[in-house]
């Protein structure tokens, strides 16, 4: 098989690229490749659907870039197509009385990223979500906020893909590539390539060390453990509830979501996993796998970087609904441990590592080599920039392209 472009990864990321080539190059052939059965099986699939705002990131960074600009966009999608789209609103609450510096920083990064974000005093907090609690009795709100269902977009999205004329092959696997060759083996079948994008999300850093790309980097999973919060409870969560964050490490910490059918989740945990699908259990781990991760959690503690130790020691405790419970209740004081039903959600954040430094990066990560492009560290606010994600690689692989035919 000859493919002016292949896409190795069919998740939000992967295919919205393919759209997007397919559009700025319609007569291109494009083969977006997937092991699994269907697309966005893993984190796309599992994306909790909230479209971010933005406020969290550096200005200077690509989320802030893309974020906000993704959130609109995506919520346009949405009403084009008849999708489901809850623009719920979101808060943002101090849990300790030492997170008024992080409430400041957050509020000045809204403004320089667009976000339309009001500072609100305890007793608007009241009235905007009065199950919330703020520690210092300021909150930020952000009423622009929007959740949607993740299995809608992502079907919705390959169906176009689809009907565009990109192939979609699933069920196989990579088997080797040949990047000087422009050649790869996929499901036992040869296929040459113009330009091979990789968006393999969980895989995505052995794939770009199979090109030869991005050695310095290695991926770090966390898992995402959910609970539901009891409807019976009595807890009336009217819009998103978050805490203000450790701006040090690229978590959100434990908040609420309200999923499009109304369920309202609490979570998710921020614990490592010790495979790349390492979901359940010891599901998806693999020797090789368990001592790589254990020797980068075991340097990052001792170091001690990027708040690592304090991640930790939370993180740890928090495979214990009472301590999950206590975490909460900081957010929503009346929440108690019995109001929390297990439940199977749960995900994978495919983070990754940076051995040159010592630490985890904060921003979306794009590598390339010859005739390639890897896009490493997508993680959130991945799905909410995926359209202007997009948009960005595809002006860069397209130069890149013409670069190399002169």
């Amino acid at each position: 098989m000859k493919a002016d472009f292949v896409v190795i990864g069919a998740g939000v990321v992967g295919i919205t690229i393919a759209r997007e080539l397919k559009r700025r190059e319609p007569g291109a052939k494009i083969v977006v490749l997937e092991k699994e059965d269907r697309p966005g099986r893993h984190s796309s699939g599992r994306n909790s659907g909230v479209l971010h705002s933005g406020i969290y990131y550096p200005p200077d960074s690509l989320k802030a870039r893309l974020c906000g600009q993704g959130a609109r966009e995506m919520a346009q999608f949405c009403v084009e197509r008849g999708l489901p789209l809850n623009r719920i609103g979101k808060v943002l609450v101090p849990t300790r009385a030492e997170d008024g510096p992080q409430l400041d920083l957050l509020f000045s990064r809204g403004a320089a990223n667009g976000v339309e974000v009001q500072r609100v005093d305890g007793k608007a907090l009241r009235e905007i979500e009065p199950e919330a609690r703020s520690a210092t009795g300021e909150a930020l709100f952000v009423p622009t906020t929007s959740v949607v269902s993740s299995a809608d977009v992502m079907a919705a999205l390959v169906d176009d893909a689809l009907s565009k004329g990109i192939e979609v092959l699933c069920g196989g696997g990579l088997a080797g590539v040949r990047p000087g060759s422009r050649a790869l083996t996929w499901a036992g079948q040869g296929i040459e390539y113009g330009h091979a994008v990789n968006t393999a999300g969980l895989h995505a850093d052995t794939v770009a060390h199979l090109f030869g790309v991005g050695r310095r980097y290695t991926l770090l999973p966390f898992k995402g453990l959910y609970w539901k919060l009891d409807p019976r409870a009595g807890i009336a969560v009217r819009h998103l509830v978050y805490p203000v964050p450790d701006l040090r490490v690229p978590f959100l910490g434990i908040h609420t979501t309200t999923a499009i059918d109304g369920t309202v989740y609490v979570g998710p945990t921020a614990i490592p996993a010790f495979g790349r699908e390492n979901y359940r259990g010891l599901a998806g781990v693999t020797p090789g796998e368990f001592l790589r991760i254990g020797r980068l959690l075991a340097g990052q503690f001792a170091s001690g970087r990027d708040g690592f130790r304090r991640l930790a020691w939370q993180e740890g405790r928090r495979f214990s609904r009472n301590h999950f419970a206590r975490a909460a209740q900081a957010l929503l004081p009346r929440l108690r441990a019995e109001h929390l039903l297990g439940c199977d959600k749960v995900g994978l954040r495919a983070q990754m590592f940076d051995r040159a430094t010592g630490s985890l990066v904060n921003d979306f990560l794009v590598e390339t080599g010859p005739d390639s492009t890897h896009v490493l560290n997508a993680i959130s606010p991945a799905f909410t920039s995926s359209l202007p994600l997009a948009r960005h690689l595809c002006a860069k692989i397209l130069a890149s392209k013409d670069n190399h035919a002169t």
